[in-house]
């Protein structure tokens, strides 16, 4: 089927969302946002509202512009507090990951084969590695390449500190299960380290969702572990949807209390749902009460 559909104005546009149904007040100030905020990146956040079977995709109930963009400012107030916390929590895997593994087995343990489960994918791994280390500029990067020639690659706390998030976790996840492995879980609060595998490769998921100015609150995010035991306070109340955002926010909490005590994200977070618009708390996952609990208080 040949995609026939042809640009239109922002008048038409208006128009448009006008007789499906939605509320503008305000045409003048709805150009202005749709002059800045694209129609497209908007049709997110209108799709929930919208019976999207029938051809003109009218809204199922009554819904204004105003609450659209509240929504949308909403999100990405959202996506900028969730996007903070991974910064911190990914420098910190990251840290701990490079620190341990070397203690015991040297700079250069991250190219040491008999280390990993999978030769196949540890080869993939790192000559992914390899490419993002030939087009960095960073500086520690160009002294060890002009100063030294073997080994050809940097030692880890160099080569995988400029490695992607979701690669390190793709390394971290085919390493052997040892002592050295279960120390990272440990130092995080976790007594499986496989939960904590799937934590790292959830939070990449959601750091580049973020990275890339995507629609955080009603995404469906990959299936993230709720561990059955931890070491520090957790969620009492776990009957909730393991691929929405309110199961990856609690894992998120869980680390950044491990590892930055005095955060502000559970404030901040708190604050920002109390004006959650449109009543889409159950669309993100959250059950009732959520914040009762001593975890989020």
């Amino acid at each position: 089927m040949q995609y026939k559909k042809a640009p239109i104005t922002i008048t038409e546009q208006i128009e448009k969302l006008q007789a499906r149904g939605l509320e503008i007040a305000n045409p003048e100030k709805a150009s202005h946002y749709l002059s800045n905020i694209s129609y497209y990146r908007l049709r997110a956040y209108t799709y929930p509202f919208q019976d999207n079977d029938k051809e003109n995709q009218p809204f199922n109930r009554k819904i204004s512009f105003d609450d659209i963009i509240h929504l949308y400012v909403f999100d990405r107030q959202l996506r900028l507090l969730i996007f903070n916390a991974i910064e911190k929590i990914e420098v910190s895997f990251r840290t701990q990951i490079i620190y341990q593994y070397a203690l015991v087995h040297g700079s250069h343990w991250h190219l040491k084969p008999e280390l990993y489960n999978n030769t196949v994918y540890f080869a993939e791994h790192i000559a992914s590695l390899e490419k993002e280390i030939d087009r960095s500029n960073e500086t520690f990067i160009k002294h060890y390449k002009n100063k030294y020639t073997k080994p050809t690659s940097p030692p880890s706390w160099m080569s995988l500190e400029v490695s992607s998030m979701g690669l390190l976790s793709k390394l971290f996840k085919n390493l052997k299960k040892d002592a050295t492995k279960n120390s990272v879980a440990t130092y995080y609060g976790l007594k499986d380290v496989d939960v904590l595998c799937n934590w790292m490769f959830c939070f990449s998921i959601l750091r580049n969702t973020c990275a890339h100015h995507g629609r955080v609150w009603n995404r469906r995010l990959p299936e993230i572990t709720i561990p059955k035991k931890t070491v520090q306070l957790y969620v009492e109340n776990k009957t909730f949807y393991t691929n929405k955002t309110y199961a990856i926010l609690c894992n998120i909490m869980y680390i950044l209390n491990n590892i930055s005590p005095n955060h502000n994200f559970k404030a901040n977070l708190v604050a920002l749902m109390s004006n959650c618009p449109l009543a889409q708390e159950k669309e993100m996952g959250f059950p009732k009460n959520w914040n009762q609990e001593q975890f989020w208080k």
